[in-house]
């Protein structure tokens, strides 16, 4: 049966009078909206778990996400950095703090082909091998 809302448009209550449609009226709604009513066998068979909390969240303030860069990252940044005050050029070498950058962890996706002293928090066995095989280091 096709809908009658295009018809009632313009019409305060959609034909159904005063009263009804508002309050508790009407039983239903949306969704599952009445459920503890009209639906309550249902709900019982087939929806168990509807009512209650499930699942564990953790806590906002135990969750903390690093702050990562790629090596491949690191490479394309080196000048900002510079800029920034993160980094020197000490000849053919740069030293770069990414700590003091707001990084936490250096990873291993990428090349670098510039000889790079780093210092960070983390990093992985990835990273830290191509670092040095270009050349630089990693300090903890």
């Amino acid at each position: 049966m096709p809908s009658r809302t295009k018809k009632f448009r313009g019409s305060r209550t959609h034909g159904r009078g005063k009263k009804s449609g508002r309050g508790a009226g009407i039983i239903g709604g949306h969704g599952n909206a009445g459920i503890g009513k009209t639906g309550k066998i249902w709900m019982l068979k087939n929806d168990r778990d509807h009512y209650g909390r499930h699942g564990f969240k953790r806590p906002q303030c135990m969750v903390k996400a690093n702050s990562t860069i790629n090596v491949s990252d690191l490479k394309k940044s080196i000048d900002r950095f510079v800029a920034e005050g993160f980094a020197k050029k000490d000849g053919e070498k740069y030293t770069i703090n990414l700590t003091d950058a707001g990084i936490d962890k250096l990873l291993g996706s990428g090349n670098i082909d510039i000889a790079v002293d780093v210092t960070v928090a983390e990093v992985s066995a990835k990273a830290k091998e191509k670092i040095e095989a270009a050349g630089g280091s990693i300090a903890e």
